[in-house]
């Protein structure tokens, strides 16, 4: 599989995302949205950045057991219950991502949401990949 990221250089210097991502290979993988649950399902962490950095492994677990890695990510949805509060933690999201995914950013998007499935849950993301 190969991910292409495209980042013209008419728009705005993307930090964290890439604005576009060709990705050609022979599977898709369409990963369900995840919180912060732990093996019991129970939401772990208070704060985003803890949350953050389970519900990203959540999605990268489920990644690797279809046979994927960071890499192969195409595209990712984080959806926020604060998308002021994901601002403000932008800087600390970014290292966790760049720890647990590294820096191939997929195209992605934040988006504010009421609530999540979990009352607890304060970020969730779902996404899919492209694997060779």
């Amino acid at each position: 599989m190969t991910c292409e990221r495209v980042n013209p250089p008419g728009l705005s210097p993307p930090a964290g995302f890439s604005h576009a991502v060709v990705a050609t290979g022979s599977r898709v993988v369409f990963l369900a949205g995840q919180t912060a649950l732990d093996a019991d399902g129970k939401v772990t962490g208070r704060t985003l950045p803890e949350q953050f950095a389970k519900a990203l492994t959540n999605l990268l677990t489920a990644l690797a057991a279809a046979g994927g890695t960071p890499a192969d990510l195409a595209r990712v949805t984080v959806y926020a219950a604060d998308v002021a509060a994901y601002r403000t933690h932008a800087r600390e999201l970014g290292r966790l991502w760049r720890k647990l995914a590294g820096r191939d950013y997929p195209a992605m998007a934040v988006v504010e949401v009421v609530r999540l499935w979990d009352e607890e849950a304060l970020v969730e993301l779902d996404g899919f990949a492209v694997l060779p």
